[in-house]
C-alpha cells in the first residue's frame, strides 16, 4: 500500500501520465471552471489472481475530491476498482477495471411489452426527497434486502425510485412492468437498456417524461447513457443535486459514485458518440 500511496501522489500532482482516468477527471473540472482543492483517498486490497506468469492484485480506491468554483464548494466521492502487477517490487500495468453490461437476446428484445392498468398504480406521488435520501444512504454500500449485481447501476437506481414511492407492477412476467419480488426481478429493474425503454414506454405507474436538457432535471430524476452511441443503453444514474451552474450531480453504482457531474466524460466507458436520455420522474 505504501507503493500505491506514492503512485497516487505522483498521479494527482501531475507527475505521472500513466492513468487516463484521473487525467480525464481533472480536465473535466478545468472545463467547468472548478479548482481541485483537496483529494483524499483510501484503498483496500480485495483480490489476488495468481497464474503461471505471476500475480495480479486488485484493490478498491475510495476518493473524496473537494471542488471549488467561486464561493461554491462541494465534495465528489467515487469508489473505483484498479489492478496492478509487481515487477521486482515496482508497480506495473496499473489500470482501472472496467465493468460492462453484457446483453442477451432476452434483454434486447423482451423489454417493450406494455400494459394499461386502471388500478391505484395508475398515478403516484413521487417523493423526491425520499429517493435522494435512499441514494445518499446506499451510494457506496448495498441494501441486503436486494441482490447485488456485478453491474449494479440499474438495480441501485430502481431501488431509489421505489424508495420514492414508485409502484411495482408486472410480476412475475420479467418482460412486463417494473418489479422486484422474492429474489426475482423484471428486466427493467436491473438492466440499463430495459429501464431506459421502460421509462419512455410505460403508460401507468412508474414512467418518465423525457426532457431535452439536463438543466431541466430535478433531484430524483434519471439519466440514461449509451456510451458508444450504438443503440445499447449501458448505464443509469439518479440526480441528487444541482451545481452552481444548475447542472445535475448524480449518484450511481457499479463504479460507485456520489455527486458526480452528469456527463460522465471522466469515465473510461465514455466516447464522443455517447447519447443521453433525460427523464423527469413523477
Amino acid at each position: 500500500m505504501k507503493r500505491l500511496n506514492h503512485l497516487w501522489l505522483d498521479i494527482c500532482e501531475g507527475r505521472s501520465q500513466e492513468l487516463a482516468w484521473w487525467n480525464q477527471k481533472r480536465s473535466l473540472y478545468q472545463q467547468r471552471g472548478y479548482s481541485v482543492i483537496q483529494v483524499r483517498g483510501s484503498g483496500e486490497l480485495y483480490r489476488t489472481v495468481r497464474s503461471v506468469v505471476g500475480a495480479q492484485y486488485e484493490y478498491m480506491l475510495h476518493m473524496m475530491i473537494v471542488l471549488k468554483k467561486g464561493d461554491h464548494i462541494y465534495i465528489e466521492e467515487e469508489s473505483e476498482s484498479f489492478s496492478f502487477e509487481l515487477n521486482n517490487g515496482d508497480i506495473v500495468n496499473h489500470r482501472a477495471i472496467e465493468k460492462k453490461q453484457t446483453y442477451t437476446s432476452d434483454f434486447m428484445n423482451k423489454v417493450f411489452e406494455r400494459d394499461i392498468s386502471t388500478d391505484r398504480a395508475h398515478r403516484f406521488i413521487y417523493d423526491r426527497q425520499a429517493a435522494v435520501k435512499y441514494a445518499e444512504r446506499w451510494w457506496n454500500s448495498y441494501n441486503p434486502q436486494y441482490r447485488t449485481f456485478d453491474v449494479d447501476c440499474t438495480n441501485y437506481v430502481s431501488q431509489c425510485l421505489y424508495a420514492g414511492g414508485a409502484p411495482m407492477r408486472g410480476a412475475p412476467n420479467r418482460a412486463k412492468g417494473w418489479w422486484y419480488q422474492n429474489d426475482n426481478w423484471s428486466f427493467s429493474w436491473a438492466v440499463a437498456h430495459s429501464l431506459r425503454w421502460y421509462l419512455s414506454g410505460s403508460t401507468t405507474g412508474l414512467k418518465g417524461a423525457e426532457v431535452e436538457q439536463p438543466s431541466e432535471l430535478m433531484p430524483g430524476d434519471v439519466i440514461c447513457y449509451d456510451f458508444e452511441g450504438d443503440g445499447r443503453w449501458d448505464h443509469n444514474t439518479i440526480v441528487v443535486a444541482k451545481d452552481i451552474d444548475n447542472m445535475p450531480l448524480v449518484n450511481a453504482h457499479t463504479n460507485n459514485s456520489r455527486m458526480r457531474y452528469w456527463s460522465y466524460e471522466d469515465s473510461l466507458a465514455w466516447t464522443p458518440e455517447c447519447n443521453y436520455k433525460f427523464f423527469r420522474i413523477g
